[in-house]
């Protein structure tokens, strides 16, 4: 670790997955840096590659570098099939995929050139196990998702950075609840091997380990933390 204090930076960091993310990477030394749009540090609109690059642009003025960004920040939006439209479907995979990919194009550069780098985006255990077809864009977004982090490995891997997903199962949080009632919590925790429900910090300290320097043998993979409901 060089002299100078790196810096993380977690899009989604005033949500609560976010938030839990943030203060583990504080608790292991990072500078680290909110993105969100509605607070934070840096204030950004997911939705727009303009204001998207914009915000990437501030944190490195600010900041003077990124050695680790996490991708935290998720639209869900559920919807029955034939209330998709275009517009719909894209917003959400603006937010979900394609400023993932704008933020990395900013800061990998800079993480290349100093021979280190951590990429972890958060994505879903939904994946494996797809809970119906309103939840389609979201599950397909994750999916995207995904692609990406195992391309980028391939590409990074020899300039130190490792690129990486943190998929989590249904998390108790303000969002989740709002889309889940407690039969439903209760329903996902009788298929889990541990027997509770999931909190942020579950995910924070996978993400933690991720942007380590203990997990620098560990690249293009998928840490599932739901509880033993996927083994993989």
């Amino acid at each position: 670790m060089t002299d100078q204090k790196r810096v993380a930076v977690v899009t989604g960091g005033t949500g609560a997955i976010g938030d839990a993310i943030v203060t583990a990477l504080r608790a292991g030394g990072y500078q680290t840096v909110v993105m969100g749009r509605r607070g934070g540090d840096v204030r950004a609109d997911l939705t727009s590659e303009a204001t998207t690059k914009q915000a990437a642009a501030q944190v490195l003025h600010e900041y003077g570098r990124v050695d680790v960004l996490v991708h935290a920040a998720a639209v869900i939006d559920p919807m029955a099939l034939h209330e998709l439209d275009a517009d719909r479907w894209r917003r959400l995979l603006a937010v979900n995929v394609e400023s993932a990919i704008w933020l990395a194009q900013a800061f990998a550069p800079g993480m290349s050139e100093r021979r280190f780098g951590r990429i972890v985006m958060v994505g879903s255990d939904t994946l494996w196990s797809p809970p119906g077809s309103q939840f389609l864009p979201y599950v397909a977004a994750k999916g995207a998702l995904l692609g990406v982090v195992r391309t980028l490995a391939v590409d990074f891997g020899a300039d130190g950075i490792a690129v990486t997903m943190v998929a989590p199962g249904l998390t108790d949080t303000p969002i989740a609840r709002s889309v889940n009632d407690s039969a439903q919590f209760d329903a996902v925790v009788a298929t889990q091997a541990m027997k509770r429900r999931l909190v942020p910090e579950d995910t924070a300290n996978a993400v933690a380990f991720l942007a380590s320097d203990g997990a620098q043998a560990m690249t293009g993979q998928v840490l599932v933390v739901n509880g033993g409901t996927t083994l993989r």
